[in-house]
């Protein structure tokens, strides 16, 4: 018999994976906030979150192929800079050897910022795909080495912060996404930005649970609110006015954001 706890984990996975089929963002900004209203330790928070990001994506992986919406150079020129970048700061994390409070007032204090930088790019979104779309074509938009170089560079950026804080891959990968490759649509832009934090938070998730950082119990529970969570929220995607979640969403990350950095 699940007692309150499981179930509080439960209800959180469902509540998460309703809210991100319905809008395809807020995975990692809103679970691993809810994770340490639970008392979970930001470190092992992060590790489990990003397993958990790395099984419910890999679904929107296969969908996303099934209708031709992913740039598999694209995600490969990203991988290449992020799944380096994961490893890199998980050795970083690794041979520091800190005091585990210090460490976790590290990711704590990161993960308030990501999620303020997060809420910034979920506010300001439609302003950037407008900025990139409206410079398309002209010598704002980069072409072949130097873009391909940039998007590597995107993707090393987003390797480090998403390993650090589970937060990022989602709003912040689709925002940068957006202004490297503006004549892209947005549904192989959003595919392409899933197909890509498959491996990095694979890679992530299993670095961190190497290092002990890591509740497979918790990851399974979340899974089983999650994983119907994620099908009710996409059927009822594009009901609800995306000028109304996203300025909801975007004061919750804010207020969040604020009271663990500040």
């Amino acid at each position: 018999m699940l007692d309150v706890g499981m179930l509080g984990f439960i209800v959180a996975g469902l509540v998460v994976g309703f809210i991100v089929g319905m809008t395809g963002v807020g995975g990692g900004s809103l679970m691993t906030p809810i994770l340490l209203w639970f008392g979970i330790p930001p470190a092992a928070a992060v590790g489990t979150d990003l397993l958990y990001a790395a099984i419910t994506k890999a679904g929107g992986v296969f969908v996303h192929q099934k209708n031709k919406n992913i740039d598999w150079k694209i995600t490969g020129w990203l991988a290449l800079g992020s799944v380096p970048a994961a490893a890199i700061t998980l050795l970083v994390l690794h041979n520091l050897h800190t005091d585990t409070q210090v460490m976790n007032a590290v990711i704590k204090h990161a993960l308030g910022w990501a999620l303020l930088f997060t809420a910034v790019a979920i506010v300001f979104k439609q302003q950037i795909i407008a900025f990139a779309q409206k410079h398309a074509g002209d010598q704002f938009t980069l072409s072949g080495s130097r873009l391909n170089l940039l998007t590597v560079i995107t993707g090393v950026l987003l390797g480090a912060i998403v390993t650090l804080t589970s937060i990022g891959a989602g709003a912040l990968g689709t925002v940068a996404l957006f202004l490297l490759y503006p004549l892209m649509t947005t549904k192989r832009l959003v595919g392409t930005e899933i197909a890509h934090a498959v491996p990095l938070t694979l890679v992530a998730g299993l670095g961190h649970a190497s290092m002990g950082n890591m509740d497979w119990t918790l990851l399974a529970y979340l899974l089983m609110g999650s994983l119907p969570g994620i099908y009710f929220g996409s059927h009822l995607s594009g009901r609800i006015s995306d000028n109304v979640l996203r300025p909801c969403l975007a004061t919750m990350l804010v207020f969040i954001g604020y009271k663990l950095v500040f």
